[in-house]
């Protein structure tokens, strides 16, 4: 029952979050996207294929799949903004965004309580087994923070 409880608390902190990055993304137009959130930082358009790249390698760390958007990586993980990188459009991102926590939303309900506690993909047996809470629940909760730092920055651009 504990497991029930705290997999429902994670997963309903991850779901909040993300409606909240939702919510600020669908309130920016393009052209708000394309401005920094603060001067010398990160474009939002930046930060939205960012985020998409990074919630896109949950799907190989928590085995669900091969990543949908492996190409984002270099512009969006490997580079920072403004690198002379190639950048995708406002549209293709914000579909490749929906499209990513729909496909992690749905892999996420079918697993069991007793899953999120089983090793991810990044950690070896052997260490997994002296550090447990190297396990898939700590994956989410690791990217709830990360996007709870980018939603505190993208606020900026709201008007």
């Amino acid at each position: 029952m504990a497991d029930q409880i705290m997999v429902k608390m994670v997963l309903d902190a991850w779901h909040a979050k993300i409606k909240e990055a939702d919510d600020i993304f669908n309130k920016l137009t393009d052209e708000q996207l394309q401005m920094e959130v603060a001067p010398n930082r990160n474009r939002g358009i930046y930060l939205l294929g960012h985020l998409t790249a990074v919630h896109d390698g949950i799907l190989p760390l928590l085995g669900f799949g091969d990543r949908l958007y492996p190409q984002l990586d270099e512009i969006y993980i490997n580079n920072p903004d403004k690198a002379g990188t190639r950048g995708n459009s406002a549209k293709e991102l914000r579909a490749w965004w929906k499209n990513i926590n729909s496909t992690l939303a749905n892999h996420f309900s079918q697993l069991s309580p007793g899953a999120w506690f089983e090793k991810h993909n990044a950690v070896a047996e052997e260490d997994f087994i002296k550090q447990p809470h190297r396990n898939k629940l700590n994956v989410i909760i690791t990217r709830i923070t990360h996007l709870a730092s980018h939603n505190g920055q993208l606020i900026f651009l709201v008007k």
